[in-house]
């Protein structure tokens, strides 16, 4: 296959970006750091969580955030949902689209969510047929898919059945993310020309963290194989909690940088895009990339 002529970015940067913050960061700051994102010209952006707070209580004002956000009438506003119960929430907040969680890694899926793979795929369907019935959206995640923290490599096999496990669910799309980045351009294209045997690569995004270094390099060796949809955080946002200090998310200004050199369009504003991370930067009190 050739480059394609577009890719979407999605930003994940108010969410998979700041959660793990050790400081809690202000409503005001995620909602102006996502007033310019949308000024950049990003039209998919997840914005929160609605999961516990005493997990994760950066999210906690999730539906606090929502009810300020400003229209975005070219795009949508995505959550993550972990149970029903996350979900009725993000309904009743106006989420425009809500995701799931899984993981490729059975140690992972253990350690993070208590649950099996099986388990938590069977924890979803209910999710599944509340999104289906209330017109939402619904994405899918799996986590770990270049590699473990406990496990280490994972088959591509492994991660091609949990891609499709929850495409059959209803997500619309399913975001592979190398959660450690652990990943090389020949891993990472292996496991997405494996997951592009078992659903269609048009329904494939890539979430690759850059704690090697090699996010950019492992995106340039998906693209041409059908897959045009890319998740990065501005500034780099994220960081990886088993390498401390590591880089956190693809930065998106790097990806749409990386993107515009190969000549594929991405409709974003670099100039809007560098005041975000600076925005951000500033806000955090330190580098993000």
């Amino acid at each position: 296959m050739t480059l394609p002529a577009r890719v979407r970015i999605v930003e994940v940067g108010p969410r998979d970006g700041l959660q793990n913050e050790p400081v809690t960061v202000p409503t005001a700051v995620k909602l102006g750091l996502v007033e310019r994102l949308l000024a950049a010209g990003l039209t998919a952006i997840e914005v929160g969580s609605f999961v516990s707070a005493r997990w994760v209580p950066q999210m906690a004002d999730t539906a606090a955030l929502m009810a300020r956000l400003p229209p975005n009438p070219a795009g949508r506003y995505a959550v993550l949902v972990p149970n029903l119960k996350g979900f009725e929430a993000a309904r009743a907040a106006g989420a425009g689209e809500v995701a799931v969680f899984a993981s490729a890694s059975e140690a992972f899926s253990r350690a993070n969510i208590n649950c099996s793979i099986a388990g938590s795929l069977e924890r979803f369907a209910p999710v599944a047929q509340a999104a289906r019935t209330a017109g939402i959206p619904l994405r899918g995640y799996v986590s770990c898919v270049l590699g473990c923290p406990t496990e280490g490599p994972v088959a591509p096999e492994t991660v091609a059945q949990v891609a499709r496990r929850l495409i059959d669910l209803g997500c619309y799309e399913v975001s592979l993310g190398d959660t450690i980045g652990a990943g090389t351009p020949d891993t990472a294209r292996a496991c997405v020309a494996a997951v592009a045997a078992v659903i269609p690569p048009e329904r494939i995004a890539l979430h690759f963290h850059d704690t090697g270094g090699l996010a950019l390099a492992n995106i340039r060796a998906c693209l041409d194989l059908g897959v045009s949809v890319v998740d990065a955080a501005v500034g780099g946002l994220g960081g990886c909690p088993y390498a401390k200090d590591a880089p956190g998310n693809v930065a998106t200004e790097a990806a749409v940088a990386d993107l515009d050199r190969l000549g594929i369009a991405t409709g974003i504003d670099s100039g809007r895009l560098a005041d975000a991370a600076r925005f951000i930067k500033g806000a955090l009190g330190r580098p993000t990339a």
